[in-house]
């Protein structure tokens, strides 16, 4: 199968994955769509922290580390005017487990922003990326 991308109505869209997944695209009311889905650059965005975070907990499960929990907060910036890509993005990875160093999600956040994930690592050629973490004790 590969991935289509269909126009619903108005601004629209449902994309069908190659993997078989659907998901739902439309603009925002102030710009003629009504809401009913994500924003496709959120979406390239979204589909960037997705990635490091599936390589992270790869990473850190690999090395045997004890992670419970894992989120992304978003910062971004954007250019002002047409075409508005991201200029600077920094993922703050918050990192919940027992026992999880510093050494360790280091690594993995290194090794998923450097070498793994694709996705990040193409949005690096227009935007300056940035990451920061955290670690929080699991009780």
């Amino acid at each position: 199968m590969k991935d289509r991308l269909k126009w619903v109505d108005e601004f629209c869209f449902m994309g069908e994955t190659a993997s078989g997944h659907a998901l739902i695209m439309d603009g925002g009311i102030e710009h003629g769509g009504r809401n009913r889905g994500a924003r496709p650059m959120e979406l390239l965005l979204h589909g960037a922290a997705g990635c490091m975070a599936y390589d992270i907990v790869a990473i850190l499960k690999t090395a045997k580390k004890d992670i419970r929990d894992l989120w992304i907060e978003i910062d971004k910036t954007q250019a002002d005017s047409s075409p508005k890509v991201y200029t600077s993005i920094n993922f703050h990875i918050v990192v919940t487990g027992k026992n999880i160093d510093n050494e360790a999600v280091e690594k993995a956040i290194k090794l998923a922003s450097e070498k793994y994930c694709s996705a990040s690592i193409m949005l690096g050629k227009t935007a300056k990326m940035s990451y920061t973490y955290e670690i929080r004790e699991h009780h």
